[in-house]
């Protein structure tokens, strides 16, 4: 029932957000995937484990994809806090790192391998932590519970399908 009630709030914070989304592929555990047509694109999103620390930002996950652009299996992160120009982000899933790219509240992987190793990585392991230092010089951390991670990309990938 808790899962159902974080997901269902996961699920009304999104509607209101800028990554609305027109159709609702489902639920899977603390995973949305949604379609947006009018883009096109799908993806898979999750909010991270609650914090008592203050941010900046309403952090995520996100794996997106755009078909008619040739991208799938994209993830983006938004940060918790602001991060300075060239700072660190390290996500870790499992026993392995993964440096990402990104500035201001966002982060990325590097490339589309990085992507496809990040991607896979998440379809095994039960968590991931992104860790990065705001403009305070200050460490933070986001831990994202990945059960429905993977069932929410195949409906992201599926859902978009057809709109290519």
């Amino acid at each position: 029932m808790r899962r159902y009630v974080a997901a269902f709030a996961l699920c009304a914070t999104l509607v209101g957000s800028p990554l609305a989304a027109r159709d609702n592929l489902g639920v899977f555990s603390g995973w949305g995937a949604f379609r947006d047509p009018s883009v096109p694109r799908c993806y898979a999103i999750a909010k991270p484990r609650p914090s008592t620390r203050p941010g900046d930002y309403d952090p995520y996950v996100a794996v997106g994809t755009w078909p008619t652009r040739g991208i799938r299996g994209q993830l983006h992160l938004r940060l918790a806090r602001t991060m300075p120009g060239g700072a660190r982000v390290s996500l870790r899933i499992g026993g392995k790192s993964y440096a990402l790219t990104g500035g201001g509240g966002d982060a990325w992987a590097r490339d589309r391998a990085m992507d496809a190793a990040i991607v896979a990585a998440m379809r095994s392991a039960a968590s991931m932590t992104v860790t990065a230092t705001d403009t305070r010089g200050r460490r933070y951390s986001n831990t994202y519970d990945l059960s429905g991670a993977a069932t929410a990309m195949d409906a992201a990938t599926v859902g978009c399908a057809n709109l290519g």
